[in-house]
């Protein structure tokens, strides 16, 4: 049997954890979004010629005693992977950056001018679908903070509720597109871009799981407003019945 009523603190306790959910799903996105963390990886550069007094694996020595020795020269040049490389890099919406060779640092570069032309168009769509993905958040994270501590009347709080429900799924929904479209361009990126960026082995980063984090959370905090909504509304039409029964008892057996 349904109870009579909803109490007012099982209502508020699913309105805060639905702005929990929507709250850290604006987060992530957000931390996501800035980040250049989507993928990480290595790429395989030959070694440069040592400079100076400079030693270790990191580059070759030309300036040997054997120097002059055409044959030694030669023999250094056929070693194979020993003449290479790894150096990290890590990649984002925005920019992508890898490590110096024998300096600190990094250097970084624009992820938009490494994108083969023919696939910019789909990056510059996935990044204003995270746009508007942040943007939706950032809506419904506000209507459901008016929910909790504003509203004055349960009618009000059903109509927020609504909309900020509304406005969490369209969110949902464009975060899912957002990523996979960046995901289908950065694969494009690594067959098809230029030959100094192509890694060598690269998988997803944490902010790639950030991202679809986000979009979990904002999923969860959609459902749990629907439920509340739902329930709410289940609630009126149980009172409604309940005081229709009561008047149909009255009119059929009125006081004397």
């Amino acid at each position: 049997r349904m109870p009579a009523s909803i109490p007012e603190a099982d209502r508020r306790h699913r309105a805060s954890a639905a702005f929990s959910l929507s709250f850290l799903s604006l987060v992530f996105s957000i931390t996501a979004f800035t980040s250049s963390h989507w993928c990480e990886g290595t790429r395989k550069v030959a070694k440069p010629f040592c400079k100076g007094d400079t030693k270790g694996d990191m580059c070759i020595r030309f300036n040997s005693p054997d120097g002059n020795n055409s044959q030694a020269v030669q023999y250094i040049w056929e070693t194979g992977d020993d003449k290479y490389v790894e150096k990290n890099f890590h990649a984002g919406i925005w920019y992508s950056c890898e490590e110096m060779i024998n300096e600190e640092g990094e250097k970084c570069r624009s992820f938009i001018s490494l994108t083969p032309a023919s696939d910019r168009g789909v990056l510059w769509l996935s990044i204003v679908a995270e746009l508007l993905y942040v943007g939706l958040l950032l809506i419904g994270n506000i209507l459901m903070s008016v929910e909790i501590f504003y509203y004055s009347s349960v009618i009000d709080g059903l109509k927020i509720n609504a909309f900020s429900a509304v406005v969490t799924v369209l969110a949902g929904l464009l975060g899912m597109v957002a990523h996979m479209m960046y995901t289908t361009v950065f694969q494009m990126t690594v067959n098809l871009g230029p030959e100094d960026w192509r890694p060598h082995t690269w998988d997803y980063g944490w902010s790639y799981g950030l991202a679809w984090t986000s979009f979990a959370c904002c999923m969860a905090a959609a459902v749990t407003t629907i439920n509340k909504y739902t329930k709410t509304i289940l609630e009126f039409k149980h009172k409604r019945k309940k005081l229709e029964r009561s008047f149909r008892i009255q009119y059929n057996f009125p006081d004397h």
